[in-house]
């Protein structure tokens, strides 16, 4: 092969047809397909500067589209180290049999001895053999990248099938793979790649669209044309993320055309499996009866999405609308068949929602407690009704904590009725789970219970706690909407936390079976986001006792130590997703003032304004200083320490930082009690000249004992007051 037929470059195109795909995977087996492909061509010097990457993925085809492929790999110059000149040759020269078996085992002879090259390495002078290694071709490169490629795919279930008899290549008989394989193309531009996977043999042969395909099979002449081919001949549209496109495009179109200000309900989930379930999509607009709508929208919104993959369409004002959208994957010159039949579909669903709504209303919440007791949360841990138990426990315990504040209404709650209130919510909230409807749809647990509370003429702020104690359900939800609720989310979190952490299941790896980070991200989301008053050790201190002795495995003090730093953890990575500095997180975190972490935000806040000052970096290294300096004297944490003789201020140094402590110490700590955090890290900032001094100038560690400690204690009490807003020795670098 000539050097210029090795160096040109040609599109390559790898495509494997199988029989529908999964479509909850679809776009993640797209993706790893032809990122490993490429990923492994790389390696072996199958690319080029210029090489671009494209992925396709139908219900029915994996496929990558790799640009600037050679023919074969450019040559590589390789040297291999051998061994020292000291062990390679003897006294004449000559090579030692260990020199001769170190060749013999990289394949090599005595006739290379001539061109071995002597170099110094570190200290010893070695033996190289320097040796050009060819290009590695492509059908070879691209055989291994395949199998590599194929190997690593994140099949969510692999299957077993036998090949058809007659069509087995030399070496499979059986297969295991996500679904049963039945094509695979392999072009270099227009050549064949003469590769095989999977038992099959790579030619240019794909299939269309099962219905609208002008021919069965469709011949790719060029990897260029692959995409174009299908989307003509063959009625598919091959990328997933141009097919995703088309069908946003078509809802939002069917959307404008219905008029009245109704919009698609956004799902990024349910776009993802129904842009992999059709190969060309064709949106169609349906509708159902309007007596439906009495149901709660929630649960007609469900039924629509997650049975019929349908997308519901909300009016102007936010509520449902009669009108939903179907994505056909065939599209039919009268299209009224596709649409009556999905019609037809849709109503007993909708009637089956009615049903369960009628039927659940006819029973009381409070009517379904004694229920719990049947229903196992945990055998280690009882049933949902002893859980019950304890969430009343911590909530009422958390609700008996804070003082009388505005609820979701402008009229105040009183101690007591928040008391009442959480503990009614949290006695409540599970029984929903009871219910036909959450029994059909889980996902509606709490929601539901809402709606029934209301029926049952509970107060609002029950109803609201009871639909929101499961919120945050995610990253980015919205929190609980009021106090009540949010009481109840938190003692229900906390009881899960404690729980979990006590008979020792916790998180491993990627395993959290209980989604324990998501309830401890959402323990510390209520804690930063809303005002209530309250630290997290007594909080889990509450949790802890509201369990029957003997019930969790390991001690109070262990569960206290590892659910706190599990907290902890939780929340450096909710501020660093923030876009907080970690430096500065651990400094606000390290604070000794700091009791509540609704404060943190503020603290954060403020430290982002005083680094930018000129005088932060001095500061922060001179209170690192500082902090050294008392902790070796033993008087960082002595109060007995702090007071100032003025008539021991000998040096003109001391006597000025202290003057200025007295002008600015007290202006600081006042801003601090304000909550003026940044103002009280600013009137700090002055003190950088005469602190700077202060080390300069003074010898801390005097000869005289009551000079020394009366330095000491001069620092002590500036290192206070800095520090009150964050350790901002964390700062120094």
């Amino acid at each position: 092969m000539s050097t210029a037929m090795r160096t040109a470059t040609q599109t390559l195109l790898v495509e494997l047809f199988v029989e529908e795909l999964p479509p909850k995977a679809l776009s993640k087996l797209g993706e790893a397909f032809a990122n490993g492909l490429l990923h492994s061509l790389q390696s072996q010097g199958l690319t080029s500067s210029d090489t671009q990457l494209r992925s396709y993925a139908s219900p029915r085809r994996l496929a990558a589209q790799i640009t600037g492929v050679p023919a074969q790999a450019p040559a590589r110059q390789l040297q291999q180290k051998l061994m020292p000149v000291s062990v390679a040759l003897d006294a004449q020269g000559q090579a030692t049999p260990a020199l001769l078996k170190k060749l013999q085992a990289l394949g090599l002879d005595s006739t290379v001895l001539p061109q071995l090259r002597r170099a110094q390495d570190g200290k010893a002078e070695t033996l190289f053999h320097d040796h050009t290694q060819p290009g590695i071709s492509l059908r070879d490169g691209l055989q291994q990248a395949l199998q590599e490629s194929i190997v690593k795919l994140p099949i969510p279930k692999v299957m077993s099938y036998q090949l058809e008899q007659g069509c087995e290549l030399p070496g499979w008989s059986s297969v295991s793979f996500v679904r049963p394989a039945h094509g695979l193309i392999a072009l270099h531009g227009s050549d064949i790649v003469e590769i095989e996977a999977l038992g099959l043999q790579a030619g240019r042969t794909t299939q269309g669209h099962r219905f609208e395909a002008r021919q069965a099979t469709i011949d790719i002449a060029h990897a260029d044309d692959y995409a174009q081919r299908l989307r003509e001949d063959g009625a598919v549209i091959a990328s997933f993320a141009e097919r995703r496109d088309e069908i946003t495009r078509q809802l939002q179109a069917a959307a404008q055309a219905i008029g009245g200000g109704v919009k698609v309900i956004e799902d990024a989930a349910l776009l993802d499996e129904v842009t992999a379930l059709v190969e060309r999509p064709t949106v169609m607009v349906c509708q159902f009866d309007q007596v439906f709508l009495n149901v709660p929208q929630e649960c007609l919104i469900l039924t629509m999405k997650a049975n019929q993959k349908y997308f519901p369409l909300l009016d102007a004002q936010g509520k449902l609308s009669h009108h939903f959208l179907l994505v056909s994957n065939i599209n039919p010159a009268d299209r009224s068949a596709v649409i009556g039949g999905n019609e037809r579909v849709v109503r007993p669903r909708l009637a089956d929602a009615r049903f369960f709504f009628d039927q659940d209303r006819k029973k009381t919440l409070e009517s379904r407690v004694a229920g719990l007791d049947k229903v196992v949360y945990h055998n280690k841990l009882g049933t949902q009704a002893a859980r019950m138990q304890r969430v009343c426990s911590i909530a009422a315990a958390i609700a008996g904590s804070i003082d009388a504040t505005p609820d979701a209404t402008p009229d105040a709650t009183p101690n007591a009725t928040l008391v009442a209130q959480v503990t009614q919510a949290a006695r409540l909230a599970k029984t929903d789970l009871l219910t036909d409807m959450v029994g059909e749809f889980p996902e509606l647990q709490g929601i539901m219970g809402g709606y029934y509370a209301r029926h049952d003429g509970l107060p609002e702020a029950v109803a609201v706690a009871i639909e929101d104690h499961y919120k945050p359900r995610f990253a980015g939800d919205a929190l609980p909407r009021n106090r009540v609720a949010l009481v109840v989310a938190l003692a229900d979190k906390l009881e899960t936390l404690v729980g979990m952490f006590g008979i020792g299941n916790l998180p491993s790896g990627d395993k959290d079976p209980f989604a324990l980070r998501r309830h401890a991200l959402g323990v510390d989301r209520m804690l930063v986001e809303s005002d209530l008053p309250l630290q997290i050790l007594p909080l889990i201190d509450r949790g802890i006792e509201a369990f029957a002795p003997g019930l969790l495995s390991l001690p109070a003090e262990k569960i206290r130590d590892e659910l706190s730093q599990f907290l902890l953890d939780r929340l450096r990575g909710y501020f660093r997703d923030q876009g907080y500095a970690v430096q500065n997180i651990e400094a606000a975190l390290a604070a000794g003032t700091l009791q509540h972490w609704a404060d943190i935000p503020h603290r954060l806040a403020a430290l982002k304004v005083f680094a930018g000052l000129a005088e932060a970096p001095a500061l922060a290294a001179a209170n690192k200083r500082i902090g050294n300096i008392l902790k070796k004297a033993e008087l960082a944490a002595s109060g007995s320490h702090q007071h100032i003789d003025t008539r021991l201020l000998q040096e003109t140094a001391e006597q000025q930082l202290h003057a200025a402590m007295q002008t600015a110490l007290p202006q600081a700590d006042a801003q601090f009690a304000a909550g003026d955090y940044t103002a009280a890290l600013q009137t700090l900032a002055a003190l950088r000249a005469p602190v700077d001094s202060f080390f300069n100038d003074v010898m801390v560690n005097a000869d005289d004992v009551a000079v020394r400690n009366n330095r000491l204690a001069l620092l002590h009490v500036l290192h206070q007051s800095m520090n009150r807003v964050a350790d901002l020795s964390r700062l120094a670098a």
